[in-house]
């Protein structure tokens, strides 16, 4: 048995060595769990998405038509826009003329129209107009979700308190008060109940409307199990029109919005491979014996740069070559820009490859940091779920994750269809990430032994 107790001592003493192995068994399982449970709001009252940019315009003067923007900027999922700023820097409210060119630059991506006037007529008595770039399928399902569940559970009542206003303009507050109160009165006579509760319920504009609300949401049936009378009552009294403003086009939708995370997920782990294989050049004496020929420093790592870039574009048109073979995403429309885009992301990967490199002590360390890098960029960059189901701070870091902005350029190149001019501000940062990164790796390596 002493054999045995020494033997364990042993392992747990090489395992708390490794510093690796540390991370993979504790740190890493740690940060994943802290993401998963901030996407899915475990340690929040309130799960779900937030701070979702929604923009609102309401054309209307109705005065329900103001409350239902008030109930949408009380939502948290959404982070409400009514106003746009000038060149001047000033403000001013949006107009409908500024909704679908602000989503095709990528301001926000989903908008509520309340056009003016409301319909009259046998037309609906609320219109809405939902404008969208659905780029990501699970965010766009959500987020009309969110909307029908708030137009469903506040219109019947706004309407009720529209038709209120309508008639205090024409007979005036004293004469509606008086319509009113006679009319609860009647109600009250022939059916019961209490003539104040129900004189209440007709100002604040609930004329049993919303019960056509509780049937809509909960899809009931009447007794007879004619649906299509409560329908035609329902899309009487509310009108959505929903309109896809970016990707109207694409081919292939589904693959088209995931293919992109897969591609840099499998960039880096492949880039960031062949970054650590300098570790085994330096046990074979492969370095000893080029820095003996005139062959610097210099050369070794500009060259695997180079390689790195050369085999990054090559997996990345495979793999995109795939997906246009399997599930018909149109690569050959867009080859040039998702050319430049997967060569900048191509190198940035590299860069960051060099860079664990030259900070690790070991190839086991090299891809263990590796492994967490690549799995919380991934996780937090949007390559896995919607970055709109995090956490706000979360999501401003995302932005500073080279998955974020690899993700952003294959997506404005595949769903939206970007000129190059328009893709340059991306492309601009992937080279911003890829010189930053690298001229910390050169760094690194000039101060290392790496090369000793």
């Amino acid at each position: 048995m002493n054999a045995v107790r020494v033997l364990v001592y042993k392992g747990f003493a090489r395992f708390l060595r490794n510093r690796t192995a540390v991370a993979l068994t504790f740190f890493i399982p740690i940060a994943m769990i802290y993401i998963f449970g901030e996407v899915f709001g475990l340690s929040r009252k309130d799960s779900g998405p937030a701070g979702i940019r929604l923009a609102v315009v309401n054309a209307s003067s109705n005065r329900a038509a103001q409350r239902l923007v008030e109930v949408l900027q009380q939502e948290k999922a959404f982070r409400v826009i009514t106003t746009v700023e000038n060149s001047d820097k000033t403000s001013r409210p949006l107009v409908e003329a500024d909704l679908r060119p602000m989503i095709e630059a990528g301001a926000f991506r989903f908008a509520v129209l309340i056009p003016a006037p409301l319909p009259a007529g046998r037309q609906a008595a609320f219109q809405l107009r939902i404008l969208s770039n659905p780029l990501n399928e699970i965010e766009a399902q959500t987020v009309n979700g969110l909307l029908q569940k708030t137009i469903f559970s506040h219109v019947p009542e706004l309407l009720g308190q529209a038709l209120q206003a309508t008639a205090e303009r024409q007979i005036g507050p004293q004469g509606l008060a008086t319509f009113n109160r006679e009319l609860s009165g009647a109600i009250a006579s022939a059916f019961g109940g209490d003539r104040e509760e129900i004189n209440r319920s007709l100002t604040d504009g609930d004329f049993g409307l919303s019960q056509l609300r509780t049937l809509a949401a909960t899809d009931a049936a009447p007794a007879d199990g004619n649906t299509s009378r409560s329908t035609d009552v329902f899309s009487r009294i509310l009108k959505i029109e929903t309109e896809q403003v970016v990707g109207k086009n694409v081919k292939s939708p589904a693959a088209t919005r995931m293919v992109g995370g897969w591609a840099i997920m499998f960039l880096m782990f492949a880039l960031n491979g062949t970054a650590t294989s300098l570790f085994e050049e330096k046990k074979t004496g492969m370095f000893q014996r080029l820095l003996a020929a005139p062959v610097t420093r210099a050369h070794i790592l500009w060259s695997r740069f180079l390689f790195g870039i050369i085999l990054g574009v090559v997996q990345l048109v495979t793999i995109f070559a795939v997906g246009s073979l399997l599930y018909g995403i149109d690569v050959a429309g867009h080859l040039g820009n998702l050319a430049v885009v997967s060569l900048f992301a191509a190198a940035a990967c590299t860069a960051l490859g060099l860079f664990i490199a030259s900070i690790s002590s070991s190839p086991e360390a090299a891809q263990g940091l590796a492994t967490f890098l690549i799995l919380t960029m991934s996780a937090c960059g949007g390559a896995w779920f919607p970055i709109s189901f995090m956490p706000e701070f979360m999501q401003q870091i995302a932005k500073f994750t080279l998955t974020y902005w690899a993700m952003e350029g294959f997506a404005q190149v595949l769903w939206a269809g970007r000129t190059f001019t328009q893709l340059l501000p991306i492309i601009g940062i992937l080279a911003g990430i890829t010189a930053a990164v690298m001229a910390l790796a050169i760094w690194r390596f000039n101060r290392g032994r790496l090369f000793d």
